[in-house]
């Protein structure tokens, strides 16, 4: 099992790092785009839908994703649809977490297959927009979520007592969640610091053409000075909490699907790892929202 994951993470890598570091400005739209229909086709199957009905599921958000393709990669997605979005995530995930595993399958298909695509439409659009705002704050956000999940799965081993939703995730801990949001604002931190203290600098060579500002235009800033930067200290300490807390919505929603449907795994398409689902589970509402705070 581990040598499964070694292999199917590096495999990943050597398809996500070159797309992201891309100059051009569809590799990495296109990569995710496939992922996430690929996705779509583990949600259909998960909320009921057959072998073809979920290729058919697959296709349209496929579909969905390539219209709105020229609106993501130029960074022209309005900034209201995140802040709407946005909220949609936090009313709507805490409803469906309220109603439980037993609320979701008592849910008609005619809920939860619309759901499923304007989910993971949304989720490549910010995904793609955010790519659109430089390389630092891409990152930033998925070291965000990484972070915060590694810190908590530790934190959770190491101090959990007190069960956060048993009913969804028996794993999980209130101490878990702390501990995530603890490595977050470290994480922030550190990386705020280096950010103010090592950024880029423009430079011109002999012929008068610029050898660094093009490298400093396309990294940006990170999702951490921009809202320390807007916000201030405070605020942003606790729009790190909030968007962490968000990206324990989007594990556990996923967590609640799976349940309901009685499968450990979205699928199998990624081994040693489930399907593609549990890789972005958590990315799911935290890239609206972090969208949402530094656009506005």
């Amino acid at each position: 099992m581990l040598g499964q994951r070694i292999v199917t993470a590096v495999v990943l890598l050597a398809l996500l790092v070159p797309a992201m570091l891309s100059s051009a400005g569809w590799p990495f739209p296109l990569l995710t785009m496939v992922l996430v229909a690929a996705a779509g086709w583990e949600w259909a199957r998960l909320n009921g839908a057959g072998s073809v009905m979920a290729l058919g599921f697959g296709a349209v958000l496929f579909v969905a994703c390539l219209g709105s393709a020229p609106l993501a990669i130029q960074g022209q997605v309005p900034a209201g649809l995140w802040v709407g979005l946005a909220g949609v995530w936090i009313l709507g995930g805490a409803w469906a977490l309220r109603q439980g595993v037993e609320g979701w399958r008592r849910s008609s298909r005619w809920l939860t297959w619309p759901v499923g695509l304007l989910t993971l439409w949304v989720a490549w659009l910010a995904l793609a927009s955010a790519r659109a705002q430089g390389l630092a704050f891409l990152l930033s956000v998925l070291c965000l979520v990484w972070v915060a999940d590694i810190a908590a799965y530790f934190g959770g081993r190491a101090f959990g007592r007190r069960k956060l939703a048993p009913s969804i995730s028996p794993g999980k801990s209130w101490e878990g969640v702390c501990s995530g949001m603890a490595g977050v604002l470290l994480l922030s931190w550190v990386w705020a610091a280096l950010e103010g203290h090592g950024a880029p600098q423009p430079s011109v060579s002999g012929d008068g053409s610029s050898t660094v500002a093009g490298v400093a235009a396309a990294w940006g800033s990170s999702v951490f000075s921009q809202l320390f930067g807007r916000f201030g200290l405070a605020w942003g300490v606790f729009l790190l909490i909030l968007l962490t807390a968000m990206s324990v919505v989007g594990d556990l929603f996923e967590s609640l699907v799976k349940r309901a449907a009685g499968a450990k795994d979205s699928s199998r398409l990624l081994p040693g790892h489930g399907g593609v689902l549990d890789r972005i589970d958590a990315l799911l509402p935290v890239f609206p929202l972090a969208l949402a705070l530094t656009s506005s």
